[in-house]
């Protein structure tokens, strides 16, 4: 209770103090107030068009996430087993890690073409994510637990469960927490480069070009809460799994 109060009173001070910057400037293509930013919500919110920006932009973005969520688990289970596998990818994981995000959407618009444009660098984002935290959690497996099994004959299906995805979940819900919030914002900058029709980022894109700061507000905050409740359903999702494991 006392952390929520907190975490309230410090949203209203950031609320009161964007309100009092916004009458300081004096400028709504500058800065609009957050009553008139949230007034512009409440009145996209109603009608088709935003709806099916935002299941255009989510349903490519999520799609992106769990493809590269599944790559990057697969590349680390494959590199933690295998030496050459590892040396092999790992130049290309960590060039993946500090290419900008801009310069290679700008090389995937030529691949995949501005409708998936979002998919594609989703998933080029979340790989190396996943795989490096996957892999570190692989390193840290502890052997002993492994050695234990054989000497108990413990079967597969319980080994898998109780000692691998039991010591790797942490490692996963870390990984997926961080992965999720980088996939919005780097699949919403891309679709503001590649302005697929009917997304987020071409609302976004459109704001700009014909000055509607509010609408940028707007737009803006659709994506902080729809990354902020995929990341929190997922990591839910994970969180029950890994109760159930542990009861096991």
């Amino acid at each position: 209770m006392k952390k929520s109060l907190i975490t309230a009173l410090c949203v209203i001070f950031w609320l009161i103090l964007w309100q009092i910057l916004s009458v300081c400037i004096n400028s709504k293509i500058l800065l609009v107030s957050p009553i008139d930013a949230a007034a512009r919500l409440f009145e996209l919110l109603p009608s088709s068009d935003f709806r099916g920006s935002v299941l255009f932009s989510m349903g490519r973005i999520l799609l992106g996430f769990f493809i590269g969520l599944i790559l990057g688990t697969a590349l680390a289970a494959l590199s933690g087993k295998f030496a050459v596998i590892r040396t092999l990818f790992s130049p290309l994981i960590s060039a993946m890690k500090s290419i900008p995000v801009a310069s290679f959407t700008i090389l995937a618009l030529f691949w995949a073409g501005s409708k998936n444009l979002s998919v594609l660098v989703a998933v080029l984002i979340c790989v190396p994510i996943v795989c490096s935290n996957m892999l570190e959690g692989i390193d840290s497996l502890d052997p002993k637990l492994d050695e234990m099994s054989r000497i108990f004959k413990i079967p597969a299906g319980r080994k898998f469960s109780g000692i691998y995805l039991s010591q790797l979940l942490p490692y996963f819900r870390s990984a997926s927490r961080l992965a999720i919030g980088l996939s919005w914002k780097s699949g919403i900058a891309a679709e503001v480069i590649g302005i697929p029709d009917g997304s987020i980022g071409e609302k976004i894109f459109s704001a700009k070009i014909y000055l509607e700061t509010a609408d940028l507000f707007a737009w803006t905050f659709v994506v902080v809460l729809l990354s902020f409740l995929c990341e929190k359903l997922f990591i839910f999702a994970v969180e029950l799994v890994q109760k159930r494991i542990e009861k096991m």
